[in-house]
């Protein structure tokens, strides 16, 4: 048997040891009298509020080097069992001691927990047979690390100095366990910013199958990824799990992800292969050296908005404004200055090309856009009206009233489309008379609504759905063609019942909100998972993650210098960042 090590750049080299006879005891998986030797303790047993019913077994390793004023990095191992044993393929607490003394790792504490039993049922024979496995690990959604962040990391905090740097917590598992460990990062890079996977299940069990799809359509996470596997893993009705993994090895390296990809010929589902490797997967996960994302787009077929190309590389999410109640409501001028609405203040602001905020005037409002005219168009639900609002002199004046206005669009020629999201209609407002007028109903909740570049197309986002709808913009301001044109990627529904080999149970609302299109056409939508961006023919370009974990984003619009900025109004904070908007040559 061969192993091989698939890194970044997909070159083949030699593995560090010859892996022929199976598993292999590495030179530093052996104990060291020289070395300072950590401890192991055993935890009482875990009976979880998130994971209502089970009960765990779980254990920690507290290096030597511990001192209590001074922060320890954290890795937690799935199926705790097999990783703690001084005898096992794996001998964490013997490989921590030998990386720890030698500075090839931090110090750090380890974390052996077993997938929860249900209490009601009869103590299984072995910690693999924990009636709870399958569904903590195989699931996909935030309940397995909702369980991690708000119990289990806690509980450690109460006893010991640990890290809050997210660069200094690892999780690690094996099959399912593997598939766990990465969903953990996946949906909380905030938190665990390293991964170590073998024998991943990332077929379809419960929903893990649509990780390589998910990674290519999604924003690079700022997460490390080392993966082992080799030819004689799982083939069965579920998937073959050495082609899943070198699936998600591919989409992880063309997406620019710092992964490693150790596969061999030969072995089975077990730990040999990976147990062998262990020592140098953590020396490779822990590793010091700053990683620059290598970005391969030959592939990509002609005329695709793919994200890698939407994307400035090094740019990321920054604050534009902050300390406010709660920002909505961007627009921009023809210049590109911003402005944005506090609504819980009551305020407009506009943050100019310098960088600059003023107050322009106290109104509130949840959608803003700019008109022909040069005013600006407000919509107050509150007040079910729809105000203008000039930029210079600060004059407000009611437009049209008795409508429950959530956001807006305006024409080129002056036509105001609304949306109201609890009527479920849009409405269109002539801006000089005020006349209004219903032009659709049906949407269960219209909420976000913009016009394509060329004002020919009007799309509307669904609060309550799963799709932006477009119409068609006809000369008198009427609309036609409805269309379900864009389908929003929507949450999983971590509550929800995760079936066996079935795909995973989803939110039916996506929180469609706020839109803008830029210069190529493409559309920006607001939604529970970020901002999700469209082409112009419909097919997701990709998701960029939510600013804030814990907070929506409203409204989006692209401003400043040449429109290359995307702004996003999140609870009390704007963010921007830099795109790079134009067409691929």
């Amino acid at each position: 048997m061969n192993a091989f090590y698939f890194p970044a750049v997909f070159a083949l080299v030699a593995a560090p040891m010859a892996l022929a006879g199976g598993w292999q005891l590495h030179p530093d998986a052996v104990e060291q009298s020289t070395v300072p030797h950590g401890r192991v303790e055993k935890m009482t047993p875990w009976e979880s509020k998130i994971f209502a019913g089970t009960t765990r077994d779980w254990s920690i390793y507290v290096p030597a080097q511990y001192e209590a004023g001074q922060p320890v990095a954290l890795m937690v191992f799935q199926d705790g069992h097999d990783y703690v044993g001084a005898k096992g393929h794996w001998r964490v607490p013997t490989v921590f001691d030998n990386l720890i003394a030698r500075g090839e790792m931090p110090p750090a504490i380890a974390v052996f927990i077993n997938p929860g039993h249900e209490v009601s049922k009869p103590a299984p024979g072995n910690p693999w047979k924990s009636s709870n496995r399958s569904l903590e690990y195989d699931s996909l959604g935030d309940r397995y690390s909702q369980f991690l962040v708000e119990e289990i990391i806690p509980e450690l905090k109460k006893r010991y100095n640990i890290s809050d740097d997210p660069e200094m917590h690892a999780i690690c598992g094996a099959s399912s366990g593997a598939s766990c460990a990465f969903t953990v990062a996946w949906e909380r890079p905030d938190v665990f910013r390293k991964v170590l996977s073998s024998i991943g299940s990332f077929v379809n069990l419960r929903g893990a199958n649509a990780y390589p799809s998910l990674i290519r359509k999604t924003e690079p996470k700022p997460i490390r990824v080392y993966l082992a596997d080799s030819s004689g893993d799982l083939d069965n009705p579920f998937g073959n799990w050495p082609l899943a993994n070198q699936q998600m090895h591919a989409a992880l390296q063309y997406m620019g992800y710092d992964v490693r990809f150790d596969y061999a010929e030969g072995y089975g589902h077990n730990s040999d292969h990976a147990g062998s490797l262990f020592p140098d997967a953590l020396k490779w996960l822990w590793r010091k050296e700053k990683y620059t994302p290598m970005l391969d787009t030959k592939g990509d077929l002609r005329g695709d908005l793919t994200l890698l190309n939407l994307l400035v590389p090094g740019e990321g999410w920054q604050v534009a404004a902050e300390d406010l109640g709660f920002a909505d409501g961007t627009c921009a001028d023809t210049l590109g200055n911003l402005y944005f609405s506090d609504l819980k203040a009551p305020a407009i602001y506009k943050i100019g090309l310098d960088g600059v905020r003023t107050k322009i005037v106290d109104e509130g409002v949840s959608g803003l856009k700019f008109g022909p005219d040069g005013l600006m168009y407000g919509c107050q639900g509150g007040k079910r009206r729809v105000i203008s609002i000039d930029p210079k002199t600060a004059q407000v004046r009611e437009v049209a009233s008795n409508v429950q206005a959530n956001d807006l669009a305006v024409s080129a020629e002056g036509h105001i489309y609304i949306t109201e999201t609890g009527p479920q209609k849009v409405t269109w407002i002539d801006s000089k008379s005020g006349q209004t007028r219903v032009v659709d109903s049906g949407i269960s909740g219209p909420n976000g609504i913009t016009l394509s570049p060329d004002g020919g197309t009007l799309a509307v986002s669904d609060y309550k759905g799963e799709f932006v709808w477009a119409f068609r913009v006809q000369p008198d301001g009427t609309l036609s063609g409805k269309s379900p044109y864009m389908s929003l990627r929507l949450p999983v529904d971590s509550t929800g019942e995760f079936k066996f080999n079935e795909p995973p149970p989803y939110v039916q609302a996506s929180k469609g909100d706020g839109m803008s299109t830029d210069r190529a056409g493409r559309y920006y939508v607001t939604s529970a998972l970020g901002v999700q961006i469209f082409d112009p023919t419909g097919r997701l370009c990709g998701v960029l993650d939510k600013p804030q974990v814990n907070a929506p984003v409203t409204s989006c619009i692209l401003a400043g210098p040449g429109f290359n900025t995307l702004f996003v109004t999140s609870a009390d904070k704007v963010y921007r960042r830099t795109l790079s908007v134009e067409l691929r040559k």
